[in-house]
């Protein structure tokens, strides 16, 4: 972290984490911070389901729920982002104080609870900013009360499919009750066919081909993790995300936050989630697009989620402790690593460390 970094993030932490974040996406719709955004180096380009991808590093869903700063947060370096997650109807989400910060470890508790503010302004927003350039992906979710959650994942095909460069199906946040359920293989089975027929209804010019994204969570068996593999192929999605917040608390520093209940996300989830990450690949096979997301903080965990399968790679808590220059320096890196190990591209390193990954115990 330079000077500026570290007196950003001094200034942020003074204030709670849920204040901090807000003032950030002031700061982004100001145009600030100013940030030196790193040149465009063809070896770190990615083209995967139809898209282009000017590098592999995109930022998380969870950040930009309500798409106000897409274009901002490309600003900073980021090849691709992703807003949401977004529900039909707004909601506020969890009772607060809903996000803890475990600063000795890096890491993130959060219990947010899809607080968002519905489908129709996010969609405003979204047609605001048609024509323009960039790779932003919408992530959908469901009301916490909805009768029929599936059918409010239909809904979000339906209302963003023509304005997403993809969607994320997230079933994996574990502060919306029994939403986890949902990656069980019968239920599963039943979303993925009928938001696949959602998307096949949609008429033409209206995101019939937008690709669709599964997002799972780290904290399932192997058995899990093949039933899924096995419905994302029966249902020919596009891809899958790896991963959401875990539930577990892995090796972590004495903190007053450690009986909190939420998602833990940051370095501690690294291990994990790639981990999951290698065993899906070797589950779905070369062509399915992966992205692997969990404790990336620099150019060298990024890679070595491409080493260990993923064709992108997401970070979130990373940049509320190294702050908005991250992702800059991390493309930076990327390239001068390209360089120095004379690759013609970065998609060269994916799965050269699979074997390795997908050999650890869960």
């Amino acid at each position: 972290m330079n000077a500026i970094d570290r007196l950003g993030r001094r200034l942020l932490f003074t204030f709670d984490p849920e204040t901090a974040h807000g003032l950030s996406i002031k700061a982004l719709k100001c145009g600030l911070p100013v940030v030196a955004k790193p040149p465009v180096d063809h070896r770190l380009r990615v083209q995967i389901c139809g898209l282009d991808f000017p590098n592999p590093l995109g930022m998380a869903a969870g950040y930009d729920k309500n798409g106000e700063v897409p274009d901002a947060l490309l600003g900073l370096g980021f090849g691709f982002a992703e807003i949401g997650s977004v529900t039909p109807l707004p909601q506020p989400g969890n009772p607060k104080p809903r996000i803890f910060r475990l600063t000795k470890d890096e890491a993130v508790i959060n219990r947010l609870g899809f607080n968002n503010e519905g489908h129709v302004r996010c969609e405003e927003r979204l047609a605001a900013r048609a024509g323009r350039p960039g790779v932003v992906g919408v992530n959908i979710g469901a009301n916490k009360d909805s009768a029929d959650r599936i059918a409010d994942y239909e809904l979000g095909v339906k209302r963003f499919a023509r304005h997403a460069s993809y969607l994320t199906v997230n079933i994996s946040s574990p502060n919306t009750p029994g939403l986890r359920n949902m990656q069980a293989r019968a239920e599963l089975a039943e979303l993925l066919s009928r938001i696949t027929a959602a998307r096949a209804a949609l008429p033409d010019g209206a995101g019939r081909k937008t690709p669709l994204f599964l997002k799972i969570a780290p904290d399932l068996a192997e058995a899990e993790l093949q039933d899924i593999a096995a419905e994302v192929a029966d249902k020919a999605v596009d891809g899958v995300i790896v991963s959401n917040t875990t539930i577990s608390r892995p090796n972590l520093q004495p903190s007053a936050f450690l009986g909190e209940a939420g998602g833990l996300s940051g370095k501690p989830l690294f291990e994990r989630s790639t981990t999951v990450l290698a065993k899906m690949r070797r589950l779905v096979g070369p062509d399915l697009a992966l992205i692997g997301v969990g404790g990336v903080d620099s150019a060298e965990t990024a890679l070595e989620k491409i080493r260990a399968g993923a064709d992108l790679v997401q970070l979130y808590t990373g940049m509320i402790y190294a702050g908005p220059a991250l992702p800059g320096r991390i493309v930076s890196e990327m390239a001068r690593f390209a360089e120095r190990e004379g690759l013609s591209s970065i998609t060269s390193l994916r799965d050269s460390r699979l074997d390795q990954w997908a050999a650890k115990p869960l």
